[in-house]
Protein backbone atom coordinates (compact mmCIF):
# COMPACT_ATOMS: atom_id res chain seq x y z
CA UNK A 1 0.00 0.00 0.00
CA UNK A 2 1.26 3.49 -0.88
CA UNK A 3 0.38 5.98 1.81
CA UNK A 4 0.27 9.75 1.25
CA UNK A 5 -0.74 12.61 3.53
CA UNK A 6 -2.15 15.82 2.07
CA UNK A 7 -2.28 19.11 3.97
CA UNK A 8 -4.94 21.48 2.66
CA UNK A 9 -4.64 25.15 3.63
CA UNK A 10 -7.10 27.78 2.43
CA UNK A 11 -5.23 30.81 1.13
CA UNK A 12 -5.74 34.02 3.20
CA UNK A 13 -9.04 32.47 4.35
CA UNK A 14 -10.75 35.28 6.26
CA UNK A 15 -9.58 37.96 3.85
CA UNK A 16 -10.57 35.80 0.86
CA UNK A 17 -14.07 35.29 2.29
CA UNK A 18 -14.44 39.04 2.79
CA UNK A 19 -13.38 39.70 -0.80
CA UNK A 20 -15.96 37.19 -2.01
CA UNK A 21 -18.77 39.09 -0.33
CA UNK A 22 -17.21 42.50 -1.10
CA UNK A 23 -15.74 42.08 -4.62
CA UNK A 24 -14.73 45.74 -4.70
CA UNK A 25 -11.96 44.84 -2.19
CA UNK A 26 -10.13 42.61 -4.68
CA UNK A 27 -6.51 43.70 -5.05
CA UNK A 28 -6.59 45.93 -1.96
CA UNK A 29 -4.70 45.40 1.31
CA UNK A 30 -7.39 43.84 3.51
CA UNK A 31 -6.80 43.30 7.24
CA UNK A 32 -9.22 41.24 9.35
CA UNK A 33 -8.91 41.44 13.12
CA UNK A 34 -10.68 42.40 16.33
CA UNK A 35 -13.74 44.56 15.77
CA UNK A 36 -12.18 46.17 12.72
CA UNK A 37 -11.05 49.32 14.55
CA UNK A 38 -7.27 49.67 14.11
CA UNK A 39 -7.08 52.31 16.84
CA UNK A 40 -7.93 49.67 19.45
CA UNK A 41 -5.81 46.95 20.94
CA UNK A 42 -5.94 43.64 19.17
CA UNK A 43 -4.07 41.65 16.56
CA UNK A 44 -4.50 40.76 12.91
CA UNK A 45 -6.28 37.44 12.36
CA UNK A 46 -5.68 37.32 8.61
CA UNK A 47 -4.20 39.76 6.10
CA UNK A 48 -4.58 39.60 2.34
CA UNK A 49 -1.47 38.94 0.27
CA UNK A 50 -1.46 42.61 -0.70
CA UNK A 51 -1.24 43.55 2.99
CA UNK A 52 1.41 40.93 3.68
CA UNK A 53 3.59 42.39 0.94
CA UNK A 54 3.51 45.64 2.91
CA UNK A 55 4.63 44.05 6.18
CA UNK A 56 1.36 43.08 7.87
CA UNK A 57 0.53 39.47 8.72
CA UNK A 58 -1.30 37.32 11.26
CA UNK A 59 -0.40 38.35 14.80
CA UNK A 60 0.62 41.89 13.89
CA UNK A 61 -0.89 44.38 16.38
CA UNK A 62 -3.72 46.26 14.71
CA UNK A 63 -2.20 49.60 15.62
CA UNK A 64 1.07 48.58 14.01
CA UNK A 65 -0.81 47.44 10.91
CA UNK A 66 -2.49 50.85 10.68
CA UNK A 67 0.86 52.61 10.89
CA UNK A 68 2.37 50.41 8.19
CA UNK A 69 -0.63 50.58 5.86
CA UNK A 70 -2.73 53.65 6.71
CA UNK A 71 -5.02 53.10 3.71
CA UNK A 72 -5.65 49.39 4.35
CA UNK A 73 -9.23 48.12 4.62
CA UNK A 74 -9.79 47.00 8.22
CA UNK A 75 -12.65 44.58 8.87
CA UNK A 76 -13.95 42.85 12.02
CA UNK A 77 -13.75 39.10 12.55
CA UNK A 78 -17.19 37.74 11.59
CA UNK A 79 -17.25 34.25 13.06
CA UNK A 80 -20.91 33.48 12.22
CA UNK A 81 -20.15 34.14 8.55
CA UNK A 82 -16.89 32.18 8.40
CA UNK A 83 -17.93 29.01 10.20
CA UNK A 84 -20.53 27.75 7.65
CA UNK A 85 -18.07 28.36 4.82
CA UNK A 86 -15.39 26.42 6.67
CA UNK A 87 -17.83 23.57 7.26
CA UNK A 88 -18.66 23.53 3.55
CA UNK A 89 -14.97 23.24 2.73
CA UNK A 90 -14.52 20.31 5.12
CA UNK A 91 -17.60 18.58 3.72
CA UNK A 92 -16.09 18.99 0.25
CA UNK A 93 -12.84 17.40 1.40
CA UNK A 94 -14.79 14.41 2.71
CA UNK A 95 -16.08 13.85 -0.82
CA UNK A 96 -12.49 13.04 -1.78
CA UNK A 97 -11.56 10.80 1.18
CA UNK A 98 -13.07 9.60 4.44
CA UNK A 99 -9.82 10.41 6.23
CA UNK A 100 -10.09 14.11 7.02
CA UNK A 101 -8.62 15.65 10.15
CA UNK A 102 -9.82 19.22 10.66
CA UNK A 103 -7.17 21.49 12.20
CA UNK A 104 -9.15 24.72 12.22
CA UNK A 105 -11.33 26.92 10.07
CA UNK A 106 -8.90 26.88 7.20
CA UNK A 107 -6.78 23.74 7.20
CA UNK A 108 -7.00 19.97 7.36
CA UNK A 109 -4.99 16.79 6.85
CA UNK A 110 -6.17 14.16 4.39
CA UNK A 111 -5.10 10.54 4.26
CA UNK A 112 -4.85 9.03 0.78
CA UNK A 113 -3.96 5.40 0.12
CA UNK A 114 -2.98 4.08 -3.31
CA UNK A 115 -3.98 7.07 -5.47
CA UNK A 116 -4.56 6.23 -9.15
CA UNK A 117 -1.24 5.87 -10.97
CA UNK A 118 0.43 6.64 -7.63
CA UNK A 119 -0.17 10.29 -8.42
CA UNK A 120 -1.06 12.24 -5.24
CA UNK A 121 -0.71 15.50 -7.17
CA UNK A 122 -3.76 14.53 -9.20
CA UNK A 123 -5.70 14.09 -5.95
CA UNK A 124 -4.45 17.46 -4.72
CA UNK A 125 -5.58 19.19 -7.89
CA UNK A 126 -8.98 17.52 -7.58
CA UNK A 127 -9.23 18.85 -4.03
CA UNK A 128 -8.44 22.35 -5.27
CA UNK A 129 -10.98 22.09 -8.09
CA UNK A 130 -13.76 20.90 -5.79
CA UNK A 131 -13.11 23.50 -3.09
CA UNK A 132 -13.05 26.31 -5.66
CA UNK A 133 -16.26 25.07 -7.29
CA UNK A 134 -18.04 24.72 -3.95
CA UNK A 135 -16.91 27.94 -2.26
CA UNK A 136 -15.02 30.17 -4.67
CA UNK A 137 -11.95 29.85 -2.45
CA UNK A 138 -8.44 28.84 -3.44
CA UNK A 139 -6.31 26.48 -1.39
CA UNK A 140 -2.74 25.25 -1.34
CA UNK A 141 -1.98 21.56 -0.90
CA UNK A 142 1.16 20.04 0.54
CA UNK A 143 1.96 16.37 -0.07
CA UNK A 144 4.19 14.10 1.98
CA UNK A 145 4.66 10.62 3.35
CA UNK A 146 3.70 11.93 6.78
CA UNK A 147 2.01 14.89 8.45
CA UNK A 148 5.20 16.90 8.96
CA UNK A 149 6.30 16.59 5.35
CA UNK A 150 2.83 17.52 4.08
CA UNK A 151 2.46 20.51 6.41
CA UNK A 152 5.93 21.76 5.46
CA UNK A 153 5.27 21.28 1.75
CA UNK A 154 2.23 23.57 1.85
CA UNK A 155 4.34 26.65 2.45
CA UNK A 156 6.29 25.87 -0.72
CA UNK A 157 3.06 25.62 -2.71
CA UNK A 158 1.46 28.91 -1.66
CA UNK A 159 -0.50 30.51 -3.05
CA UNK A 160 -2.93 28.12 -4.75
CA UNK A 161 -0.23 25.60 -5.62
CA UNK A 162 0.67 21.95 -5.01
CA UNK A 163 4.03 20.82 -3.64
CA UNK A 164 5.46 17.45 -2.59
CA UNK A 165 8.17 16.72 -0.01
CA UNK A 166 9.46 13.23 0.80
CA UNK A 167 12.43 11.85 2.67
CA UNK A 168 14.42 11.96 -0.56
CA UNK A 169 14.02 15.74 -0.91
CA UNK A 170 13.78 16.76 2.74
CA UNK A 171 17.38 17.83 3.33
CA UNK A 172 17.78 19.37 -0.11
CA UNK A 173 14.98 21.78 0.79
CA UNK A 174 15.41 22.24 4.54
CA UNK A 175 18.87 21.00 5.48
CA UNK A 176 20.52 24.44 5.58
CA UNK A 177 17.58 26.29 7.14
CA UNK A 178 17.47 27.22 10.85
CA UNK A 179 15.63 24.77 13.14
CA UNK A 180 12.67 27.11 13.63
CA UNK A 181 11.81 26.55 9.97
CA UNK A 182 10.33 23.27 11.20
CA UNK A 183 6.68 22.96 12.22
CA UNK A 184 6.74 22.61 16.00
CA UNK A 185 10.00 24.43 16.76
CA UNK A 186 9.71 28.04 17.88
CA UNK A 187 12.23 30.82 18.30
CA UNK A 188 12.81 30.04 21.98
CA UNK A 189 13.76 26.41 21.28
CA UNK A 190 15.85 27.53 18.31
CA UNK A 191 17.83 29.86 20.58
CA UNK A 192 18.48 27.02 23.01
CA UNK A 193 19.66 24.85 20.13
CA UNK A 194 22.04 27.56 18.97
CA UNK A 195 23.65 27.45 22.42
CA UNK A 196 24.62 23.88 21.48
CA UNK A 197 25.94 25.10 18.11
CA UNK A 198 22.94 23.56 16.37
CA UNK A 199 21.97 26.17 13.81
CA UNK A 200 20.56 24.15 10.90
CA UNK A 201 17.98 21.42 10.38
CA UNK A 202 20.69 19.08 9.08
CA UNK A 203 22.88 19.61 12.15
CA UNK A 204 19.93 18.94 14.44
CA UNK A 205 19.13 15.70 12.59
CA UNK A 206 22.74 14.59 13.03
CA UNK A 207 23.00 15.49 16.74
CA UNK A 208 23.25 12.67 19.25
CA UNK A 209 19.90 11.98 20.93
CA UNK A 210 21.51 11.66 24.36
CA UNK A 211 22.90 15.20 24.06
CA UNK A 212 19.49 16.52 23.08
CA UNK A 213 17.80 14.58 25.87
CA UNK A 214 20.24 16.03 28.39
CA UNK A 215 19.29 19.58 27.34
CA UNK A 216 15.60 19.22 26.50
CA UNK A 217 14.48 16.11 28.38
CA UNK A 218 14.08 12.42 27.47
CA UNK A 219 10.92 13.01 25.42
CA UNK A 220 11.47 16.38 23.78
CA UNK A 221 15.13 15.81 22.86
CA UNK A 222 14.59 12.75 20.64
CA UNK A 223 11.41 14.32 19.24
CA UNK A 224 13.39 17.33 18.03
CA UNK A 225 15.80 15.04 16.21
CA UNK A 226 12.92 13.17 14.55
CA UNK A 227 11.42 16.46 13.38
CA UNK A 228 14.72 17.52 11.87
CA UNK A 229 14.94 14.20 10.02
CA UNK A 230 11.44 14.72 8.59
CA UNK A 231 9.95 11.78 10.49
CA UNK A 232 6.38 11.92 11.76
CA UNK A 233 3.14 9.95 11.90
CA UNK A 234 0.98 9.39 8.82
CA UNK A 235 -2.10 8.70 10.96
CA UNK A 236 -5.11 10.91 10.32
CA UNK A 237 -7.54 11.43 13.20
CA UNK A 238 -10.84 11.58 11.38
CA UNK A 239 -12.96 11.77 14.54
CA UNK A 240 -13.37 15.16 16.24
CA UNK A 241 -10.72 15.83 18.84
CA UNK A 242 -11.79 15.84 22.45
CA UNK A 243 -12.16 19.36 23.82
CA UNK A 244 -9.59 19.79 26.57
CA UNK A 245 -10.49 23.24 27.86
CA UNK A 246 -12.91 26.14 27.61
CA UNK A 247 -11.78 29.69 28.08
CA UNK A 248 -12.51 33.37 27.70
CA UNK A 249 -10.28 36.41 27.73
CA UNK A 250 -10.64 40.14 27.24
CA UNK A 251 -8.14 42.82 26.20
CA UNK A 252 -8.88 46.24 27.65
CA UNK A 253 -8.61 49.32 25.49
CA UNK A 254 -7.52 51.24 28.60
CA UNK A 255 -5.28 49.57 31.17
CA UNK A 256 -6.96 48.57 34.42
CA UNK A 257 -5.17 50.08 37.42
CA UNK A 258 -7.78 49.34 40.09
CA UNK A 259 -7.21 45.80 41.39
CA UNK A 260 -10.89 45.50 42.39
CA UNK A 261 -11.83 46.13 38.76
CA UNK A 262 -9.47 43.37 37.66
CA UNK A 263 -10.99 41.03 40.23
CA UNK A 264 -14.48 41.86 38.95
CA UNK A 265 -13.39 40.93 35.44
CA UNK A 266 -12.11 37.58 36.71
CA UNK A 267 -15.48 36.89 38.33
CA UNK A 268 -17.38 37.81 35.15
CA UNK A 269 -15.17 35.68 32.90
CA UNK A 270 -15.24 32.77 35.35
CA UNK A 271 -19.02 32.71 35.25
CA UNK A 272 -19.08 32.89 31.46
CA UNK A 273 -16.66 29.98 31.30
CA UNK A 274 -18.70 28.08 33.89
CA UNK A 275 -21.81 28.49 31.73
CA UNK A 276 -19.94 26.98 28.77
CA UNK A 277 -18.67 24.13 30.95
CA UNK A 278 -22.23 23.37 32.08
CA UNK A 279 -23.45 23.46 28.48
CA UNK A 280 -20.69 21.05 27.43
CA UNK A 281 -21.69 18.57 30.11
CA UNK A 282 -18.03 17.77 30.80
CA UNK A 283 -16.61 18.38 34.28
CA UNK A 284 -13.87 20.91 34.87
CA UNK A 285 -10.86 19.81 36.93
CA UNK A 286 -8.64 22.91 36.99
CA UNK A 287 -9.04 26.65 36.53
CA UNK A 288 -6.27 28.80 35.04
CA UNK A 289 -6.03 32.59 35.25
CA UNK A 290 -4.00 34.56 32.71
CA UNK A 291 -3.04 38.18 33.30
CA UNK A 292 -1.13 40.35 30.87
CA UNK A 293 0.48 43.19 32.77
CA UNK A 294 1.60 46.54 31.42
CA UNK A 295 3.54 46.83 29.21
CA UNK A 296 3.36 43.23 27.90
CA UNK A 297 4.30 40.60 30.49
CA UNK A 298 2.01 37.57 30.67
CA UNK A 299 1.68 35.37 33.76
CA UNK A 300 -0.60 32.46 34.66
CA UNK A 301 -1.82 30.92 37.90
CA UNK A 302 -3.95 27.82 38.36
CA UNK A 303 -6.03 26.07 40.96
CA UNK A 304 -7.13 22.43 40.98
CA UNK A 305 -10.82 22.03 41.79
CA UNK A 306 -11.59 19.97 44.93
CA UNK A 307 -13.54 17.57 42.69
CA UNK A 308 -14.52 17.47 39.01
CA UNK A 309 -17.55 19.72 38.57
CA UNK A 310 -19.65 21.92 36.31
CA UNK A 311 -20.79 24.08 39.23
CA UNK A 312 -20.35 27.82 38.61
CA UNK A 313 -19.69 28.60 42.26
CA UNK A 314 -16.80 26.15 42.46
CA UNK A 315 -15.26 27.40 39.22
CA UNK A 316 -15.53 31.03 40.35
CA UNK A 317 -14.01 30.20 43.74
CA UNK A 318 -11.05 28.41 42.13
CA UNK A 319 -10.58 31.33 39.74
CA UNK A 320 -10.43 33.81 42.62
CA UNK A 321 -8.02 31.63 44.59
CA UNK A 322 -5.71 31.51 41.58
CA UNK A 323 -6.13 35.26 41.04
CA UNK A 324 -5.24 36.06 44.65
CA UNK A 325 -1.75 34.69 44.07
CA UNK A 326 -0.93 37.74 41.92
CA UNK A 327 0.37 41.02 43.31
CA UNK A 328 -1.58 44.10 42.16
CA UNK A 329 -0.28 45.74 38.98
CA UNK A 330 -1.74 47.51 35.96
CA UNK A 331 -3.39 44.96 33.66
CA UNK A 332 -4.20 45.02 29.95
CA UNK A 333 -5.66 41.48 29.52
CA UNK A 334 -7.52 39.00 31.73
CA UNK A 335 -8.23 35.40 30.80
CA UNK A 336 -9.96 32.49 32.53
CA UNK A 337 -9.68 28.90 31.31
CA UNK A 338 -11.28 25.72 32.67
CA UNK A 339 -9.44 22.50 31.92
CA UNK A 340 -11.81 19.60 31.37
CA UNK A 341 -11.69 16.02 32.54
CA UNK A 342 -10.56 13.52 29.93
CA UNK A 343 -13.41 11.24 28.92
Amino acid sequence: MTRWVLHVDLDQFLAAVEVLRHPELAGLPVVVGGDGDPTKRGVVSTASYEARALGVGSGTPLRTAARRIPDAVFLPVDRPHYEPISEQVMATLREVTDEVEVLGWDEAFLGVDDPPDDDPEAVAREVQRRVLAATGLHCSVGIGRNRLQAKTATSYGKPAGVFRITGATWFDLLGDLPPDALWGIGSKTSRKLSELDITTVRTLAETDEDALAARFGPTTGPWLRRLAAGRDSATIRSTPRERRSLGREVTFQQDLHDWDDVRAQVVELANRVAAEVAESGVDAVRVVIKLRFVPFTTRTSSRVLPAPTTAAAAIEQAALEAFDRFAPRAVRLVGVRAELIRT
